[in-house]
C-alpha cells in the first residue's frame, strides 16, 4: 500500500487548475483514498479570515508575505499534518510555491527572506507532486470571470504575471523531482488523461 501524499496545485490567475482538482479528488477516492482537499491562503477558520484580508485589503510586501506564512503554519498544523499522520492524501490549492511566484516573482521580495519563513514553517514538508498548470498570459487573462469581483492579485497587470509565472517555472527546473508542468492550453480531456496517468503511477 502506498502511503499518504500531499498534491498541490499551482498556477498563475487564470491558469484553469481549479477546473481539475475535483477530478483529481475523485480520480483518488475512486482507487480507494480517503482525500481531504483544501486551499491557500485558507484552509481554517483562522486562515480564511486572513485569505480575506490577503485577498483585499493593501498592506506591505513583508506584511502579505508574513501572513501568507502564518496562515500556512495554521494550515498545516490543523488540516494537512494531522490527515497526513491519518493516512489520508491530501490536495492543496496552492502551497508555498505560490508564495515565492506571488510575493518573490511578482511582488519583488527578497527570495532569500521567503526561504527563511518557509524553513520556520515547514522544514520538513513537501508536497510530494505539484502539478504545475501553465499558460500563456493572454490566455490566462481571458479566462478570468468577467462577470465577478476580482481580488487585488486578479487586477494586477502583465508584468506582474509575467514575473509570477516566471518564478514558478523557475522552482519547477529548481525541484523537478516533485513538479509536473501541465500544458493547461490542451483540451480538458487531454489533460485529465495525464493527470489519470500520473494519479496512477502514485497509487501503486
Amino acid at each position: 500500500m502506498s502511503k499518504a501524499k500531499f498534491i498541490t496545485f499551482e498556477g498563475i490567475d487564470g491558469a484553469g487548475k481549479s477546473t481539475h482538482l475535483a477530478f483529481v479528488a475523485e480520480t483518488l477516492q475512486a482507487s480507494g483514498k480517503t482525500v481531504v482537499v483544501t486551499r491557500e491562503p485558507g484552509g481554517t477558520t483562522l486562515g480564511e479570515s486572513l485569505r480575506t484580508i490577503l485577498l483585499h485589503e493593501k498592506m506591505h510586501l513583508e506584511t502579505e508575505a508574513l501572513l501568507m506564512f502564518a496562515a500556512r503554519r495554521e494550515h498545516l498544523a490543523q488540516v494537512i499534518e494531522p490527515a497526513l499522520e491519518r493516512g489520508d492524501w491530501v490536495i492543496s490549492d496552492r502551497f508555498t510555491d505560490a508564495t515565492f511566484a506571488y510575493q518573490g516573482g511578482g511582488r519583488k521580495l527578497e527570495r532569500s527572506k521567503l526561504a527563511a519563513l518557509e524553513q520556520w514553517v515547514h522544514p520538513h514538508l513537501q508536497p510530494d507532486l505539484t502539478l504545475l498548470f501553465d499558460v500563456p498570459l493572454d490566455v490566462a487573462r481571458a479566462r478570468l470571470d468577467a462577470t465577478r469581483t476580482l481580488d487585488k492579485f486578479e487586477q494586477e497587470q502583465a508584468d506582474f504575471f509575467a514575473a509570477t509565472r516566471t518564478e514558478y517555472l523557475r522552482r519547477a527546473e529548481e525541484f523537478p523531482a516533485r513538479f509536473r508542468i501541465i500544458d493547461s492550453t490542451q483540451p480538458i480531456a487531454a489533460i485529465q488523461q495525464q493527470l489519470r496517468e500520473l494519479i496512477d503511477g502514485m497509487v501503486k
